[in-house]
């Protein structure tokens, strides 16, 4: 990744999910009950701020209304363009809301306002050091082509309990949103696209990175595609759609698209991340990278690697490595497919080849359909195998554990219940968007292991459906 760079009473206990043998247990803000019955004013392009900010005389500016906020107070925007680039005047700095009056930022329902950056503006919204603040339904891009760096940043002091709900943040030079060091935080609903350094990422913090954080129901898409008007950071500066450094965790990222970015899809150097309901697509360089023990990828589908560019990279579908000994890593009820070949399908501890880890992965498809294409996992690791499906047609190795080589036909005798055959997808795609439901026949119906797969699958279909439990993300 680039280096440079409600809650009325309790924030409770959510997310404590069970597949496999590891359990992630994620807190997350509840602001839609967090009124503390302050009062509401308004912002309006046609408002003055000499005026005391009601729907009948709003103010002008986003941000002289926010410094004028209190605990428990909304500040609604209505719907219009406000330009921001004065360092001063314009960047949005609200106060710290508490636990039971947290301070609201939002557009207008049914009308959301754009802010648009220029002038080389550092950011639309600060958040760093601040508390129970949620930012809602806002369009956040740049002023007529002009620079503007990152939509929301936290960075030099941690923020905590924030959530950022519905944001549309597209077409700046650096991050969508940018944060080295919070804890508590939820982003939901957000599309964040075409922002040069990546869709959500920052430089290493120094409170613990990344705390409690959960991702839902966003598209983090074409990072790198857009940077001072074109193209910008390629591959190896890592415009990611979401890349963080070393994070104590746990961060959990569920019915998200990734996809098309000039770097990685998913990049987490946090512990205990926990990617499930996820489409990690047509990422040019990695699908997703994980670093951190206590790890794992579930209900998920990852193809596309190299978004319809067939040179030869280093490339992988899933990258597993880190320096730890002891970690725990799953890949569970996963599709993993791979167009371009000439490098693995996905690697493990490549790097720290004699660092002991433990990988269970279950109920996963291994599609290599382009050559020389195989799964590789060091021999320092705890492997464990069972119930998944296999198929490199164009090659003659499909898994490479330590010194051991498995083929076609030896790869069944490791563990229990693994096959090797054509998955039989409705589309398998390349660049374009794919389809990697089973057709009628598939090696996968039915073939996989029902103690510790999820109960739903990618889409909410209930398993097992038929006489047992498919192979894969979908159940059919």
């Amino acid at each position: 990744m680039n280096f440079r760079w409600n809650l009325l009473g309790l924030v409770f206990l959510f997310g404590i999910l069970l597949t496999g043998c590891t359990i992630v247990a994620i807190t997350s803000p509840q602001a839609e009950s967090a009124s503390g019955g302050g009062d509401t004013y308004y912002v309006s392009p046609n408002g003055s701020d000499s005026g005391p900010g009601t729907f009948t005389s709003p103010w002008k500016s986003p941000a002289y209304g926010t410094k004028r906020l209190k605990p428990g107070d909304t500040l609604i925007i209505l719907g219009g363009t406000y330009i921001l680039k004065d360092y001063e005047k314009d960047i949005i700095r609200p106060p710290s809301g508490t636990q039971n009056a947290w301070v609201t930022i939002k557009g207008e329902d049914g009308n959301r306002p754009s802010l648009k950056m220029g002038g080389n503006l550092l950011t639309a919204i600060d958040l760093s050091s601040k508390s129970y603040v949620k930012i809602e339904n806002l369009e956040i891009t740049n002023y007529n082509g002009e620079l503007a760096r990152d939509g929301i940043e936290i960075l030099n002091s941690e923020a905590k309990h924030i959530v950022l709900k519905n944001l549309y943040i597209h077409h700046l030079d650096e991050f969508g949103i940018d944060i080295s060091d919070v804890y508590d935080i939820e982003i939901d609903g957000c599309t964040i696209s075409y922002c040069g350094f990546g869709a959500i990422g920052g430089p290493s913090g120094t409170s613990g990175g990344w705390r409690n954080a959960r991702i839902k129901n966003c598209i983090l898409s074409y990072s790198g595609h857009y940077y001072q008007g074109s193209s910008g950071p390629g591959p190896y500066d890592r415009p990611d759609g979401f890349g963080i450094e070393p994070s104590e965790g746990p961060i959990e990222i569920l019915g998200t698209k990734v996809e098309h970015n000039r770097g990685d899809g998913l990049d987490s150097k946090a512990e205990n991340t926990y990617i499930h309901e996820c489409i990690v697509s047509n990422n040019f360089a990695d699908g997703i990278k994980l670093w951190g023990g206590g790890s794992k990828i579930v209900n998920s589908i990852i193809y596309g690697r190299g978004d319809g560019d067939t040179t030869s990279t280093p490339w992988a579908c899933v990258v597993i490595d880190t320096e730890k000994a002891g970690g725990n890593f799953e890949i569970i009820n996963t599709t993993i497919d791979d167009y371009v070949g000439q490098n693995y399908l996905i690697y493990v501890q490549y790097d720290h080849p004699s660092v002991n880890i433990s990988l269970n992965i279950m109920n996963t498809i291994f599609s290599a359909r382009g050559p020389r294409s195989f799964v590789y996992v060091a021999g320092g690791v705890n492997l464990a195998l069972s119930h998944n499906l296999f198929w490199m047609p164009q090659g003659d190795r499909v898994l490479e554990y330590g010194a051991q080589t498995y083929t076609a036909s030896t790869i069944t005798t490791f563990g229990t219940g693994n096959l090797y055959g054509d998955p039989l997808f409705v589309r398998p795609a390349f660049g374009t968007e794919g389809d990697y439901h089973l057709q009628d026949g598939s090696p996968g119906i039915d073939s996989g292991e029902a103690s510790g797969a999820p109960s739903l699958d990618i889409s909410g279909t209930s398993r097992p459906q038929g006489g047992g439990v498919d192979i894969g993300a979908y159940e059919r």
